[in-house]
């Protein structure tokens, strides 16, 4: 299952993000999404685990917990749209 975790402390690596969820089950992986240009953290990130019901725990756990002083959200991350299937109004 795939979650999109949001409001990541900005020197928030992709490791931590992995040892935050490790002690619910086994991470497939951890990204946190970074700016191209400059390489910092965005605030926010991917974490894919193998099992839904570790990853429904940690979503239960995580979703509102202070991490680095702020208070992340945790949610089943959604797929994304393609350019090509947006509406233009």
């Amino acid at each position: 299952m795939n979650m999109y975790v949001s409001n990541l402390g900005f020197h928030t690596s992709d490791d931590d993000l992995r040892k935050l969820f490790e002690p619910f089950g086994q991470v497939s992986s951890a990204k946190v999404i970074t700016d191209r240009e400059t390489g910092r953290s965005r605030g926010f990130g991917f974490v894919e685990m193998e099992s839904e019901t570790e990853a429904n725990q940690a979503m239960g756990k995580l979703n509102g917990k202070d991490v680095e002083g702020r208070q992340i959200s945790v949610t089943v991350a959604r797929e994304r749209e393609s350019k090509t299937t947006k509406k233009r109004w």
